[in-house]
């Protein structure tokens, strides 16, 4: 299913291209409806199904678009650590770049500049806010913060909370939300306590159960950690050293399929592109040329990935690392299908190795790490680490976007 199907506002669209988001994944495609529909969701969902996108864009579209209460919290999202309120944050952010909604992620851990910055939002108003649970309690039992207004609870990964200890610090906060609200619970798990809180703060709400699908074990696997710039040499020489007879490779943005179809073609690698670009018609051509074997080499983006029924790929590289653990088992399943065997390669640079642990930890095993020939000079170490500012203490200044608005809290045309 693709994104514009689903009849999101045109700014919130505007953000979802930005971010490169095509085509939904299951959990999105169940659970986008549900939460459209004003209903309360209990989602057993794993981190990398795509469940951040399911429940901050149906609420996005929603503030957008409906009359909401500028002064007062709109939308809270409750989640363990702060490196989660963190990544969540960034994400709404992108998502919403091309809207007038403001939000910002209250954690633990900062100074004293970063608290008085989160109570000004919290007693001036700000749609979505993003928390861990006890410093949440804090400004609450300051008694400053705008609640009366609130549409939205979201309890994100609640099973690490409820591991946490974490509990009762929720049962507490939900005191002080309004009774008439939409509440939605993501866990990967659902033990007994999981379910009993679920009956006490949801109204008969959606079940969903999402397990992401493993890859066949006849793939072979293996991931290659590089530096950007030996990502392009690398792929030559794989091309060059090994035959295959069909070979797909998937990069992330369609710049960089053009770019890496330009070189191969350079080196006389004969290859096809397929993207956003391409007329319909031009994409099945290529398709066509593929299956008949007159091209052997697709370089696509993951339009690519979904859908595609060629039974005897034997090579998949991704050139990018696949933003999550559904798109990378899409990628790496267009081979080894039917009765095949097939071999996946994924290049990882230094700037995507945490991606790549993420997709590691929900797969539940470590993709094996290849030498990097020593003709392509010295390879980094993976040693995936969060991005520095998700372990610093400051956070940027809540500032309310400036937009003229007109009646129902929307920008005047």
């Amino acid at each position: 299913m693709n994104f514009n199907e689903f009849g999101f506002d045109e700014r919130l669209m505007e953000g979802i291209d930005a971010m490169n988001y095509k085509q939904a994944t299951p959990v999105q495609e169940q659970v986008i409806p549900i939460i459209r529909a004003g209903k309360d969701l209990i989602a057993s969902a794993q981190t990398g199904t795509g469940k951040t996108a399911a429940f901050l864009l149906p609420i996005l579209n929603e503030l957008i678009t409906q009359e909401r209460h500028e002064d007062e919290v709109n939308a809270l999202v409750i989640v363990p650590t702060r490196e989660l309120a963190v990544q969540i944050s960034q994400n709404l952010e992108a998502f919403s770049y091309f809207t007038p909604i403001s939000s910002i992620a209250i954690y633990g851990g900062g100074d004293g500049h970063s608290f008085e910055n989160e109570k000004r939002a919290l007693s001036q108003g700000v749609d979505i806010v993003i928390c861990t649970p006890g410093r949440m309690l804090s400004h609450l039992a300051s008694g400053y913060v705008r609640l009366k207004g609130l549409k939205h609870l979201i309890l994100d990964e609640a099973d690490r909370m409820l591991d946490m200890g974490f509990y009762d610090d929720i049962m507490k906060i939900i005191t002080y939300l309004p009774t008439e609200r939409q509440t939605l619970l993501f866990s990967a798990t659902m033990p007994p306590k999981m379910r009993q809180m679920g009956l006490t703060i949801l109204k008969n709400p959606e079940q969903v159960n999402i397990s992401i699908s493993k890859p066949p074990e006849k793939i072979v696997q293996k991931a290659y950690v590089v530096y950007e710039p030996q990502k392009i040499p690398l792929v030559k020489s794989i091309l060059k050293d090994v035959q295959y007879n069909k070979i797909v490779i998937f990069c992330s943005r369609k710049e960089n399929v053009k770019k890496l179809s330009r070189e191969l073609n350079r080196d006389r690698i004969k290859n096809e592109e397929i993207h956003s670009d391409l007329e319909q018609t031009e994409r099945e051509n290529v398709l066509l040329n593929f299956r008949s074997g007159r091209t052997h080499i697709i370089v696509a983006t993951d339009v690519l990935s979904r859908g595609i029924d060629i039974e005897d790929i034997d090579l998949v590289i991704n050139f990018d690392v696949p933003n999550d653990g559904e798109d990378y088992v899409h990628r790496i399943g267009r081979t080894a299908r039917a009765e095949t065997n097939g071999t996946a390669i994924t290049l990882v640079s230094l700037e995507e190795q945490l991606k790549m642990l993420q997709i590691e930890e929900l797969l539940g095993q470590a993709v094996p790490k290849a030498e990097l020939p020593k003709q392509f000079g010295e390879a980094p170490a993976y040693d995936p680490q969060p991005k520095k500012k998700f372990n610093n203490n400051r956070k940027k200044p809540f500032r309310k976007p400036f937009h003229k608005r007109g009646p129902g809290g929307l920008p005047k045309s």
